[in-house]
């Protein structure tokens, strides 16, 4: 009986300190508040792909600064063909640049979605073009990558250029039970430069971190936790061993042919 007793409380410590490894915002309270930093917007990168698209009133006076109409196969060519269509997309040179109907180059890096918006519309109406001008500006390529210990790891596209890293594990299934939740790494690029930060998601103190909100091309790794690692290393143990053996028995084989030759 005492042999169960102190069994059945070993697995109980066990339990309670694995579960301080693998859950969330541990220290949160009922009731807590905590402010958030002001989101700013995804910001403007060279080699993102920008749909720019201007409404007014008059459509005649707005057509002329989108771009043309294109037409693209959407769905199986082996069973169906359908087509579908969309306006043409801008792409920000590695200067930071678009080309723009009338304006010519105009510098976008830097810029959110909205920002650019607010300006191509002021230019409008200075330039006294269009007097009633509404602009929408979208992003058409962000992309976020989730690799190591979560249960479908891969990239995936945004539909909306505001999402947190919880959000962005959500979308792959969350981290397995082997994925270290205290030492998360996001690589981000910015301005020819990557940046590593490494978050603690035990902690509410994440979502002051710079990576809470995501960015386009964000790469984020959920390394192994000491369970697989330790794993990992039995099984390279044993693949060494295999090895080993088989060198020593390709070597007593050629021992014996040449004892027998003799």
């Amino acid at each position: 009986m005492n042999r169960i007793l102190i069994l059945l409380i070993s697995c109980a410590l066990f339990s309670c300190e694995t579960s301080k490894k693998i859950v969330y915002m541990q220290d949160a309270k009922q009731g807590d508040i905590d402010t958030l930093t002001v989101y700013q917007g995804i910001k403007i990168q060279p080699k993102d792909i920008l749909s720019i698209v201007v409404f007014s009133r008059n459509q005649e006076l707005a057509k002329g600064f989108n771009l043309p109409m294109v037409s693209y196969q959407a769905g199986n060519p082996s069973s169906s063909i359908s087509f579908s269509s969309r306006l043409l997309d801008y792409l920000v040179d590695m200067e930071g640049n678009i080309d723009y109907p009338y304006f010519g180059k105009l510098k976008v890096a830097g810029l959110t979605r909205d920002q650019l918006s607010d300006m191509i519309k002021q230019k409008l109406i200075s330039e006294g073009l269009i007097r009633d001008p509404i602009v929408t500006t979208e992003f058409m390529n962000l992309k976020i990558s989730v690799l190591g210990e979560v249960r479908t790891p891969g990239t995936f596209t945004l539909t909306n250029d505001r999402i947190t890293l919880l959000e962005a594990l959500s979308r792959v299934g969350d981290m397995t039970i082997y994925g270290r939740r205290d030492n998360v790494l996001v690589r981000r690029e910015q301005n020819g430069e990557i940046y590593s930060y490494r978050v603690d998601l035990l902690s509410t103190e994440f979502i002051h971190s710079p990576v809470y909100y995501l960015q386009q091309n964000d790469v984020v790794y959920v390394e192994p936790n000491a369970t697989i690692a330790a794993r990992s290393r039995i099984n390279e143990n044993r693949t060494l061993g295999a090895g080993i053996s088989l060198v020593s028995l390709l070597t007593n084989i050629v021992m014996s042919i040449v004892l027998l030759s003799k």
